[in-house]
């Protein structure tokens, strides 16, 4: 794997915003999912954990190369208050461990009401081809 455009550090500090949409809410995941249709309309847990994997990936967006993207490998977040439609939530990353290809990030997310989540993600550095051609391999 080619090295990073430039020095990838602990240290690093992002956040992103997120207004919360009726589409963002747990009786909207998926229609699929009947379990989920009579549920307050709050943010849910697994859209949280997507913008917190989306706030990272924007974070280290300008220092990877072309051929790089990271995959998430571990969350570990509270999600300790509900969010409702209309209410934004900031998410805020920090990269406090580099071990090879492997980064963890500590994150925690709040809205105007105050702490939403916290913990930890641990995201991996891939080549895409490689990792692209991995899957067709394994998946015939």
């Amino acid at each position: 794997m080619r090295e990073t455009r430039s020095i990838l550090e602990t240290g690093l500090r992002h956040s992103e915003r997120l207004l919360v949409e009726d589409r963002h809410t747990v009786p909207r995941i998926v229609a699929d999912w009947s379990g989920f249709a009579d549920m307050p309309p709050v943010l849910a847990t697994a859209m949280l954990i997507g913008f917190i994997e989306h706030t990272c990936v924007l974070g280290l967006r300008g220092l990877l190369t072309p051929e790089q993207r990271t995959v998430g490998t571990h969350v570990d977040i509270s999600h300790v208050a509900p969010t409702p439609v209309g209410r934004t939530v900031t998410a805020a990353v920090e990269l406090v461990r580099i071990d090879g290809n492997a980064l963890l990030f500590n994150v925690t997310c709040h809205d105007d009401s105050g702490l939403v989540s916290e913990g930890t993600h641990r995201r991996a550095i891939i080549d895409m081809a490689r990792f692209c051609k991995r899957l067709k391999t394994e998946g015939t």
